[in-house]
C-alpha cells in the first residue's frame, strides 16, 4: 500500500487509446512547501503560485526530451500581482510572485483572478533542447482561474481542446498541496488529419471531458488517495488506459554560487567593480530562492572574458 508521501511530488501520464485522449496528473506537497519556504506569501499569493506550479508541472512533463523547459510568466498592467513565473525543467520546480501587499489586503481573503491581475496576459514557453527551437503562446488572463487561461491558450495556440484542473489545500498545521488534471483530444490517426475543432460534433472527447469532470478538488489534493487510484475511478470503463510510470518533481532553482560566480566573472572588471558595493562585494539576488549570494571582487580572475550575459 502507498504511503502518502509516495502520492506527493508525482506526475503521471495517461493515454485513452480508443478516445484518442491523453493527460496528466500531478500532485505537490513537500516540493511545493520548499519553493513557498524561501517568502513569506500571503494566502491568496500562495494559492496562486501553487496553482501556476502545478500547471507547470502539468505541461513540463509533457516534454519528451531532456533538458527541455517550460515557462509559465502571467504580467499585469497595474495588477495586484505585476508578475508570477513558474518554471519546469527535467522535474525541477522553482517559481515566485512579485505583488502590492498593501493592494492585496484590499481586496479580502479570496481574490477572483481578474482582482489579482487586472488586465494580464500569461505566456507559455517550451524550449527544446534537443533542436534549440522555442515556441511561446501568448493569452489573455481572462475566466475564473489560471487553469481557464491556459485551457485557453491551447485552444488558440494548438487547436487541441483541453481540460485542466487545479485545486490547493493548506489545512492548519500542515503542509500545503496543490494537484491538478490535464486532460486533452488528439487528432485521429496520422499528423494532418482533421484537427476536432473544425468538426461539428466530437463525442468520443465530449465522453471523456463528462467523466474527468466528475473529479472532485478533495480527490486530487487528498495525499492517502494514490494518482493511479483516481484515474482508475474516473476511466475504469474504457477499454484501454495506458498509464506511464510515475516522474518523481523536485525543487530546482539552479542558482548555485559556481554557475553565478561564473557568469558575473565574464563581465569586465570594470563592470563588476561598478556592481560591488563600498565594503567590495557583489551581492547577486536570486529572486526564485530569495537568497543573496556575496561574492568579493578580488576572488575574480582579472582573465575573464570581456562580456557575457548573465542568464541563469
Amino acid at each position: 500500500m502507498l504511503t502518502p508521501a509516495a502520492t506527493l511530488d508525482q506526475a503521471v501520464g495517461f493515454t485513452i487509446t480508443q478516445r484518442h485522449a491523453r493527460g496528466r496528473l500531478v500532485r505537490l506537497g513537500p516540493v511545493l512547501d520548499a519553493v513557498l519556504a524561501a517568502h513569506a506569501y500571503p494566502p491568496a499569493i500562495e494559492r496562486t503560485l501553487a496553482s501556476a506550479l502545478v500547471l507547470a508541472a502539468l505541461l513540463g512533463s509533457t516534454l519528451k526530451e531532456e533538458g527541455g523547459q517550460l515557462t509559465l510568466q502571467a504580467q499585469t498592467d497595474n495588477g495586484v500581482i505585476s508578475l508570477l513565473v513558474a518554471d519546469y525543467k527535467n522535474g525541477d520546480l522553482r517559481g515566485y510572485a512579485k505583488f502590492d501587499a498593501e493592494r492585496l489586503a484590499e481586496l479580502g481573503p479570496d481574490p477572483s483572478l481578474f482582482g489579482l491581475f487586472g488586465k494580464g496576459f500569461l505566456a507559455i514557453t517550451f524550449d527544446l533542447a534537443e533542436t534549440g527551437e522555442r515556441y511561446q503562446g501568448i493569452v489573455p488572463l481572462e475566466g475564473e482561474s489560471l487553469a481557464d487561461a491556459a485551457e485557453h491558450y491551447f485552444f488558440q495556440s494548438e487547436q487541441i481542446p483541453s481540460l485542466i484542473r487545479i485545486a490547493t489545500r493548506h489545512d492548519t498545521g500542515e503542509g500545503c498541496v496543490a494537484a491538478g488534471l490535464l486532460l486533452q483530444h488528439l487528432p485521429e490517426g496520422e499528423v494532418g488529419r482533421e484537427r476536432l475543432h473544425v468538426r461539428h460534433d466530437h463525442p468520443e472527447w465530449e465522453h471523456v471531458q463528462v467523466l474527468a469532470d466528475t473529479l472532485r478538488p478533495d480527490e486530487l489534493t487528498d495525499p492517502a488517495l494514490p494518482l493511479t487510484d483516481i484515474l482508475w475511478r474516473l476511466f475504469h470503463e474504457e477499454e484501454e488506459v495506458r498509464v506511464s510510470e510515475g516522474a518523481p518533481l523536485a525543487k530546482g532553482c539552479r542558482c548555485d554560487l559556481a554557475h553565478i560566480r561564473d557568469v558575473i566573472g565574464r563581465f569586465p572588471a570594470d563592470e563588476r567593480a561598478e556592481m560591488a558595493g563600498d565594503d567590495g562585494v557583489i551581492g547577486v539576488d536570486c529572486a526564485f530562492c530569495s537568497r543573496i549570494f556575496p561574492l568579493a571582487l578580488d576572488s575574480f580572475d582579472t582573465d575573464s572574458p570581456a562580456s557575457a550575459s548573465a542568464a541563469n
